[in-house]
Order: C-alpha cells, then sequence, then structure tokens
C-alpha cells in the first residue's frame, strides 16, 4: 500500500513541477520580451522623431533604472506578501506600457512607456526564484531554473521578431504595440486561470522541516547586505548584463557598419544570439547537478563568448561568417546561465531568497542602464568595433566575479566539515 501510494505520488508530483515551471517560464519570457518592446522600434523612431542613438540608449537607461531600484525593493515585498500578487500587477504593467508606447506622440510619451515597463519588469526575478524554490522539488530545481533562463532567451529572441515584423507587415509601428498589448493580457489570463500552481506559500519546499535551521533565531532583514557574496553576485550580472546590452541594441547597426550587412539581414544577430542561448541553457540545466564548482562551467563559457566576439571586432571575417560567430557567443552565456543562478542560491541565506535574489539581479539592470547610453555614445563616434571589444571585455569582468563568488561559497560550505572533525 505504501509502494503504491509512493508510485502515485511521483508523476503527480512530475506533473505538478512541471505546470509551475511551465507557467513561470512563460512569465519570465514575457518579461524579457517586454525589455524588447522598445529596441527593435528604434529605426522607426529615429524615421518618425527624429531621435538620436544616445536619446534612444536613455530610454533602456530609464526602463533599467526603473527596473533596478523597484527590483531590489520588490524583493522585499515577495517576502511579505507573496509572489503571485505581484505577478499579477507586474504583467498589468506590461499592458500599459504597451499602450503607452502605441499612444505616444514624441519622445516623452517613449519615456512613459519606458518607464511604465521597468515597472512591470522590476518584481520578475524575485517572484520567478521565490516560486521555483518553494514549489519545484529539489530534484528538479536546476532544470527548473534552466527552462527559466531558455524563457527568457526566447522572449528576447521573439521581440524583435514580432515587433519589427508587425511593425512592418502593417507599416505601423502602433499597430505592433496594442499587439504587444494584448499579448501581455493573454499572459495574465493564463496565469490567472492556472493562481493554483503559483502560489509559493504552498508547494513542495515551501514549508521546511521543523528544528535545525527552522529554528534558528531571525536574522534582521537586512542583514544579507552584510554577505561579500551578495555583492559579488551583483557584480557578476552588472558585468556579464554591460555585455547583453550591447548585443541586444547596438550588434545590429555594427554589424552593419563594420561589413556592409543589409540592416533587415543584422536584426537578425540578437535573435540568433538569443536561440543559441537557449540551446546552451539545455546543456546547462544538466550540468548543474553534475559539477560542485559552478564558477568553473561559468568561467570557461563566458570566456569563450568572449573571444567570439573579439574575433567579430577585428572585421577579419567574411560577412556573414560576422553575424553567425556574434550569434554564436550566446552559446557559453547560456551555458553559464543555470550555474549562475544555482551558484546565487548556494550564496543565499535561507528566508531571504526574494530579497536576495532582488538585489543581486539589480546589477542586471544597473549594466542594462549604465552600458546603452555607453555604447550608444560608441556608435554615435563611430566607435564600432568597440561594441565587441566592450562587450568581451565586461564578459571577462564578470568572470572575476564568478571566481570569487564560488570561492567564498566553497569555503562556507568547508567549515562543517572543518569543525565536525
Amino acid at each position: 500500500m505504501t509502494s503504491s501510494s509512493t508510485g502515485t505520488a511521483q508523476p503527480a508530483a512530475l506533473r505538478q513541477d512541471a505546470r509551475t515551471i511551465a507557467l513561470v517560464g512563460l512569465a519570465h519570457g514575457s518579461s524579457h520580451f517586454f525589455h524588447m518592446l522598445l529596441p527593435p522600434l528604434f529605426p522607426w523612431f529615429i524615421g518618425e522623431f527624429g531621435l538620436s542613438y544616445s536619446e534612444l540608449g536613455l530610454l533602456v537607461s530609464v526602463f533599467f533604472v526603473i527596473s533596478g531600484v523597484g527590483q531590489a525593493l520588490s524583493g522585499f515585498l515577495v517576502d511579505r506578501v507573496g509572489a503571485r500578487p505581484v505577478l499579477f500587477f507586474a504583467l498589468l504593467s506590461f499592458a500599459a506600457a504597451a499602450l503607452a508606447a502605441g499612444a505616444a506622440q514624441g519622445y516623452a510619451g517613449l519615456l512613459l512607456a519606458a518607464a511604465l515597463a521597468g515597472l512591470g519588469n522590476a518584481p520578475f526575478h524575485p517572484v520567478d526564484f521565490t516560486i521555483l524554490n518553494q514549489r519545484v522539488s529539489p530534484q528538479r530545481l536546476g532544470h527548473g531554473f534552466s527552462v527559466h533562463g531558455i524563457s527568457g532567451n526566447l522572449g528576447w529572441a521573439t521581440a524583435p521578431v514580432f515587433m519589427a515584423g508587425i511593425a512592418t507587415a502593417t507599416g505601423s509601428w502602433r499597430t505592433a504595440c496594442l499587439c504587444a498589448a494584448a499579448l501581455a493580457i493573454t499572459v495574465l489570463v493564463i496565469m490567472a486561470f492556472n493562481r493554483d500552481a503559483l502560489d509559493d506559500r504552498q508547494g513542495a519546499s515551501a514549508h521546511p522541516a521543523r528544528g535545525g535551521a527552522a529554528q534558528a533565531a531571525p536574522e534582521h532583514p537586512m542583514a544579507f547586505l552584510k554577505l561579500p557574496s551578495v555583492w559579488l553576485c551583483f557584480s557578476f550580472f552588472f558585468w556579464s548584463t554591460c555585455a547583453l546590452s550591447a548585443i541586444q541594441s547596438f550588434a545590429s547597426p555594427a554589424l552593419q557598419t563594420l561589413y556592409g550587412l543589409p540592416l533587415g539581414l543584422t536584426a537578425m544577430v540578437v535573435t540568433g544570439y538569443m536561440l543559441f542561448g537557449a540551446v546552451g541553457m539545455v546543456v546547462g540545466g544538466f550540468l548543474v547537478g553534475r559539477v560542485q564548482r559552478l564558477e568553473k562551467i561559468i568561467s570557461v563559457c563566458l570566456l569563450g563568448s568572449a573571444a567570439l566576439l573579439v574575433v567579430v571586432a577585428t572585421g577579419v571575417l567574411p560577412g556573414m561568417a560576422a553575424l553567425v560567430v556574434a550569434a554564436m557567443a550566446g552559446l557559453g552565456t547560456g551555458l553559464a546561465g543555470p550555474s549562475r543562478d544555482m551558484l546565487i542560491k548556494r550564496a543565499a541565506p535561507p528566508g531571504a531568497t526574494g530579497r536576495v535574489y532582488g538585489t543581486v539581479y539589480s546589477g542586471l539592470d544597473l549594466g542594462f542602464c549604465l552600458a546603452a547610453p555607453v555604447f550608444g555614445a560608441m556608435l554615435d563616434r563611430g566607435l564600432t568595433a568597440g561594441i565587441f571589444y566592450g562587450s568581451a571585455a565586461t564578459l571577462a569582468l564578470g568572470v572575476v566575479s564568478a571566481a570569487l563568488v564560488g570561492a567564498g561559497v566553497a569555503a562556507r560550505s568547508s567549515r562543517p566539515v572543518a569543525s565536525a572533525a
């Protein structure tokens, strides 16, 4: 009777985990889609409003300033009220952002759309990782992280095709924005119908066992900020995201200038980069459970991506080969993704999931915020190769941060063994 009930419970647990992972993946893909609400339409904004690359880069900065500040704060909100209601608010904000963009009559309207999209983006990493860590069984958590990363890359990859494709087909970028608003509402409806699978107060890990760590004296809510590992993770996200910002926003015009390729073709570099990243994350999800020192995976993969970007920057490749090599750099960042998320989990103290992920992932927002205007100014001044050289350099700095995080986690995990001996 016991074995029968166990056999029945295992498929049920698998279905529950798969449902939660799929829903979180859809939500995360939506958030990354709305990172790219405006950038695919930059050529249309230049034509209609006469904007410079620096001004367009500032739109990206506004998005990520609001997202970064909001992300750090929303981690506390998620820990207090739960992830699910915050998720619903975020999706409503995306719909409002798309509607504001579609109605924009100038730069001020685009700034409002960027701000609303940033507000919607702010809670996603605290929300996503809180739900995954609380509802998904430990043996499938690595795969949950992998799907989470893949869905983000697919959101990034889909947005340029969706937004630019609709704008081109209809002759109206405003129509593309209205379609994006409809997409946000559709995702919100799906989440509402499946709200039980997103309840982070119930699930596989929502109620830790009594005793041991569960009875430890509660710490101050801000105590986690004293941990060096938190700030090293923050710096890792900052540097690696500077590279991603350059590729997403400016790799296409940079390839056009360096290699003389048509803009319609170079626009596919972002989609290719994200699709290669998604493939890397599939493999990376299996590597997480097999490697103890995760920073080694991260270092090898990111340095490989940096090397490919340097080759593109030299201008020695044939045009199409340069586009393919730039896209292939996404493979290394994808492979590193699940290891990165698990490394953060290992570095986080118990009971502070939302706060830690919110603070750490705000490094991502800061990277996007500061990198976009810097790389945009490079293009305005004709420093086209700097887009790829700069991306490679920031990936290398991210490797340094990841190595220091891994060393700290390894040292902390070895202390109980030493004391026991």
